[in-house]
Order: C-alpha cells, then sequence, then structure tokens
C-alpha cells in the first residue's frame, strides 16, 4: 500500500520546491520508490516547441535523481507566475479536481511514498471562475497530513502560527515544520523556532541551510510522516 504526504509552506517562495527535493531524494537514496506530484505549477518556462516546462517537478527530478516522467508529476502547468486560478483564467485550462485525483491515484499505483506540493500557502485559490477550489480542498480531497515549511528568519513566528492555527481550524492534520533558510547560532532564528514548537506544539523536524544538498533526519522518522492511502 502506498503512502502519502502533503507539503505546504507559511507563503510563496519557502522553499517547498527545495525541501520537496530534498526529501525525495532522502527518501530515493533509502530505496524507498519515492514520487512527487504537484496539482497546478504557474511560473513556467517554454521548450522551443512553445509547450511549458513544469519546472519544480523538473527541479525535484533533478535534484532527487528519480526517473519519474514529468507528465506524471503535475497536471496543471501555466506560464504566469500567479496563483492558478488567475493563471487559468488568463491561459485556460482550469483546475478540475477529478483531474487532480486521477493523476494522484496514477501516482500512488507507481510509487510507495508520494510527496505532494501544494502551491502557495494553504490558502492560495486553484481555481475560482469555473470552480471554487481552494488549496484546503485539495488536501481533504486527497486525504492527506501535511508538514510546513517555514524561514527560520525575521517574521516567522506569525506566519507559521497561523497556518497552523489555520488548518487545525479547517480540520487539517499538521506533522511538524521544516526551518528554511536557516544558521545555525543565530539567536533569533533559535528563539523563532522555539516560540514556533511553544506556540503550535508542533515540532521541528528538520532545520535546513542554504545550499543544502541533505535533508538532516532519519529515514525512519521522514517515512513516518508519511499516511498510507487505499488506491
Amino acid at each position: 500500500m502506498s503512502s502519502a504526504l502533503f507539503i505546504t509552506g507559511t507563503g510563496t517562495d519557502m522553499g517547498k520546491t527545495y525541501i520537496s527535493g530534498l526529501i525525495v531524494k532522502k527518501l530515493a537514496e533509502c530505496g524507498k520508490n519515492p514520487g512527487y506530484y504537484k496539482a497546478a505549477m504557474s511560473g513556467n518556462e517554454r521548450r522551443e516547441d512553445g509547450s511549458l516546462i513544469p519546472g519544480d517537478a523538473l527541479f525535484v527530478r533533478q535534484c532527487s535523481g528519480i526517473s519519474q516522467p514529468l507528465e506524471e508529476m503535475c497536471p496543471y502547468v501555466y506560464e504566469n507566475a500567479y496563483s492558478p486560478h488567475l493563471a487559468s483564467r488568463l491561459e485556460g485550462n482550469p483546475v478540475k479536481m477529478d483531474v487532480v485525483k486521477q493523476g494522484f491515484n496514477a501516482a500512488l499505483e507507481k510509487y510507495d511514498y508520494l510527496t505532494v506540493e501544494g502551491s502557495g500557502g494553504i490558502l492560495c485559490p486553484i481555481c475560482f471562475d469555473e470552480e471554487k477550489i481552494q488549496l484546503e480542498d485539495i488536501v481533504k480531497e486527497l486525504h492527506l497530513s501535511s508538514i510546513i515549511i517555514a524561514d527560520a528568519g525575521l517574521g516567522t513566528i506569525n506566519s507559521v502560527v497561523l497556518t497552523a492555527e489555520y488548518m487545525r481550524a479547517k480540520h487539517m492534520t499538521v506533522k511538524g515544520i521544516i526551518f528554511n533558510h536557516y544558521h545555525p547560532g543565530n539567536v533569533m532564528e533559535e528563539d523563532n523556532i522555539f516560540m514556533c514548537e511553544y506556540m503550535t506544539g508542533l515540532p521541528t523536524l528538520a532545520k535546513v541551510e542554504d545550499g543544502a544538498t541533505e535533508l538532516n533526519i532519519d529515514v525512519d522518522v521522514l517515512t513516518g510522516l508519511y499516511e498510507e492511502r487505499k488506491i
């Protein structure tokens, strides 16, 4: 039976894709047959033939060394670096929940540990005009538990606590926090992490320094974050 885990962030550019790549790499190096999935990606470049390159998926594949085909990793790819609801309004091809679920289930059939990355923060609107889909709707529809990726620096206490409390209020399970852009010995960052743990009750799963090529977390702890999913 395959397992899955959702990766969200306290906002955009928190390093969700970077951390997802390190997670998948760790699982691959330990022989866990991992895969990656993201419902919608924005801000992508085009190939010479005009087709869009799913940049986040490409990064994860290159970082982790897995051979998962890019077309299996994301059903909705947009050029404009906007929220998917706005990108699709301009470009067409709005997100449909049944398509997201089909791609997710297909990936579950092939991979034992599926890392599912969100778009932006947990309040990101995925579709608005044709159908009302928030990112949290995808998390709930796919029955996923989550971890939060946060910046270790200034302002993170507010964004971490608000994200965690919103997710709890919406009945989403949060397993812990990974802090990115961490500088060992920085007194403010160390206090930020302590306060986030204290105010949310969530554990710190890892502290990731800039340029890190490995995720400093025991593989058994990592796989324990994933929950089994029936296909």
